[in-house]
């Protein structure tokens, strides 16, 4: 039998206008928890290449999905990666998650170089300490376990506690997430999309991790359930003090619930800064177009067409990748990879020709607030 929809509530549902995704973030009685000083994830000038199957006998193309990418994670805060399809930032998760070891630049984890960490210490401290939920719920879980047997399993591999200790975590997860009890005996092919992904984040919170990797994962689920798994998201941040990383295609999302965002293209990092900074005050070129094609009530800003094929990621263009399709292209881009230029309050961007502006700073930090919840 078939579950019905996922009608569990969010305790803090908000009562701003549903459909209105620029509105200022409403009022929440929990404030983001502050950000520790030293970075969780650092990453340093990462490189990651793949084989192509195109190329020479001797000699196969590689594909450049990272190029010199350098970011950091903080305890506490939420880092938005937004950019379309292909440019890297289901990538740049996996090296986040350790899933992907680069082919140049180095990972820290608490300072220490992840890939140096033996092999055991890094399985134990750094995988027990980050969590990961995946873009569609019913593929990420096994189809053959019960819910009780999805949530005990990180906790039977890393061996935390005994095994009256662990079931009573289990319980813990499920009421964390807001689930019934019943639904531990339940497969997840009798749940819905919201129930699922609701077992999902349970499961990435089971062995207590200080960092979350969200890789889309509202976009296989329906706009009323949608909002209620960010604001759990956003009140688990804010509960437990967790780390995230979040992205997503939609840009008004990112803007609504990330303290910082990062803008990628063509596999390169080319703007980083405050959310209200990136969203408001937005520098690159390519950011500014990818703001324009967002839909919204209330901005109607002017639509800003892109022309031109998106580049090979085999042969990217040399200098500045977007140049192919940017409007303010000269020869000067195309000599090397424009050097950041850093604004106020971290806000960074790499182009030659950036977009006027104020630089203003985001004065409440971040957003990380509840999303609208539509009718």
């Amino acid at each position: 039998m078939t579950a019905p929809e996922d009608t569990t509530m969010d305790p803090l549902d908000t009562t701003t206008d549903p459909l209105d995704t620029t509105a200022d973030p409403p009022a929440t009685t929990t404030d983001p928890p502050a950000t520790t000083a030293e970075p969780l994830v650092r990453l340093d000038r990462i490189h990651v290449r793949h084989k192509a199957r195109s190329g020479g006998i001797l000699r196969r193309d590689a594909v450049h999905a990272l190029t010199d990418a350098s970011l950091e994670v903080r305890r506490g805060e939420i880092l938005g990666l937004v950019g379309e399809s292909g440019c890297g930032k289901s990538t740049l998760a996996r090296v986040v998650t350790g899933l992907q070891r680069p082919t140049e630049g180095q990972v820290y984890f608490k300072g220490q170089d992840l890939w140096k960490m033996p092999a055991a210490e890094r399985r134990s401290s750094f995988g027990a300490s980050i969590g990961v939920i995946f873009q569609d719920p019913s593929t990420a879980l096994n189809p053959r376990l019960p819910v009780r047997r999805i949530l005990r399993d990180p906790l039977d591999v890393h061996g935390r506690g005994t095994r009256a200790g662990r079931e009573q975590r289990v319980e813990e997860l499920l009421d964390l997430v807001g689930l019934p009890g019943h639904t531990l005996e339940a497969l997840p092919g009798q749940l819905s999309g919201g129930q699922r992904q609701r077992v999902a984040i349970a499961r990435a919170l089971a062995l207590e991790p200080e960092l979350i990797v969200a890789d889309e994962p509202t976009s296989a689920l329906d706009v009323s359930v949608r909002a209620q798994i960010l604001n759990l998201l956003v009140d688990l941040r804010a509960r437990l003090g967790l780390g995230m990383v979040f992205i997503s295609h939609d840009v008004q999302t990112v803007r609504y619930l990330a303290d910082r965002i990062a803008v990628l293209y063509l596999g390169r990092v080319v703007e980083e800064g405050r959310a209200a900074q990136v969203s408001g005050d937005s520098r690159h070129p390519y950011t500014e177009a990818l703001l324009s094609a967002t839909p919204s009530l209330l901005e109607r800003p002017e639509r800003i067409v892109l022309h031109g094929p998106v580049p090979s990621a085999t042969n990217p263009p040399s200098g500045c990748p977007f140049r192919t399709r940017c409007w303010k292209a000269d020869d000067a881009c195309a000599t090397v990879f424009p050097a950041a230029t850093d604004g106020a309050d971290g806000h960074r961007w790499h182009c030659v020709h950036p977009q006027p502006g104020g630089d203003i700073a985001a004065v409440s930090g971040g957003t990380g607030q509840h999303a609208p919840d539509p009718a």
